[in-house]
């Protein structure tokens, strides 16, 4: 895995993940997988029944089960979620992140004319792996980027990573102001997606650059996003994209009604990446 595929300002060299996991002195227990695993009652009981992880093929749901084990074990030394129990990080992260897949799905299949079987998709701002490492293990053809700047998280992220061994994904550490200008990754993804990270107008800034012509945008928000979206549109636009949709999101954790708001890139960004000045802290998880 690669944690700083380009150097870009103010980031350091790469650094030992062995050490950091050392540092931490935190050992994998199986002890929260069984809880998922064989449970009767209480949160962990109704995570299994979450309808998009039970289609899933037995082996994505292992990894899964890693992943969320992981998850909650390094919470107790890191910041990664304020969700503390197996069921409600089913309910509240992986079944609503597996519900973005339809529409980049639906959306890319109807306006990008291509199978979306194998595409390029970065998560910007991915935390503890939000949207981006839940969809690549539901999509294995997929080849995911997880953008994150904070160096503690993209040790945690490989860690996941590897633990679950998912092939498919590559870990940045870097501010995406800096790597929307780099040319190893401007312009470059089919997908840019974004969950929990900030309003729309500044995601339509930090993602659209990032995004190839043509390619689709897709930011997870809650049940009635009118107003960011309207305060939005000069951003998007000025990003050299539209508006595509904004279509409701069927899920069955607390959330209760999601929205995927998608957008169609129609023609290159302006050479100079965007800085929104005033920009507003990650939404909580």
């Amino acid at each position: 895995m690669l944690v700083s595929r380009c150097k870009f300002t103010g980031i350091s060299a790469p650094f030992s993940v062995g050490a950091f996991v050392k540092h931490l002195a935190v050992p994998l227990s199986t002890r929260l997988h069984c809880a998922l695993v064989n449970a009767e009652g209480g949160p962990q009981s109704r995570a299994v029944h979450c309808p998009k992880f039970q289609a899933l093929k037995s082996h994505q749901k292992e990894q899964l089960h890693l992943y969320v084990d992981a998850l909650l074990e390094w919470n107790q030394r890191m910041n990664l979620t304020a969700v503390r129990e197996v069921g409600e990080v089913m309910e509240r992260h992986v079944e609503d992140s597996l519900s973005i897949v339809p529409p980049i799905r639906d959306s890319y299949l109807s306006r990008c004319g291509a199978s979306c079987g194998k595409i390029s998709v970065v998560d910007v701002g991915s935390g503890a792996g939000l949207p981006g490492l839940v969809l690549a293990i539901a999509e294995p053809d997929w080849q995911v980027t997880l953008v994150e700047s904070m160096r503690k998280r993209c040790v945690f992220l490989e860690h996941a990573v590897n633990l679950a061994g998912v092939s498919n994904v590559e870990v940045v550490n870097g501010r995406v102001e800096d790597i929307g200008n780099d040319s190893c990754f401007r312009e470059h993804f089919d997908v840019a997606v974004a969950r929990a990270v900030a309003e729309m107008r500044v995601l339509a800034e930090y993602c659209l650059p990032l995004v190839r012509v043509g390619g689709l945008f897709v930011a997870a928000k809650g049940h009635n996003p009118e107003d960011e979206v309207k305060n939005a549109e000069t951003a998007i636009r000025s990003m050299g994209a539209s508006l595509l949709q904004v279509c409701p999101v069927e899920s069955h954790g607390p959330y209760g009604q999601r929205t995927a708001i998608i957008c169609l890139k129609g023609h290159p960004t302006p050479r100079k990446y965007p800085r929104s000045p005033g920009t507003p802290a990650k939404e909580p998880l």
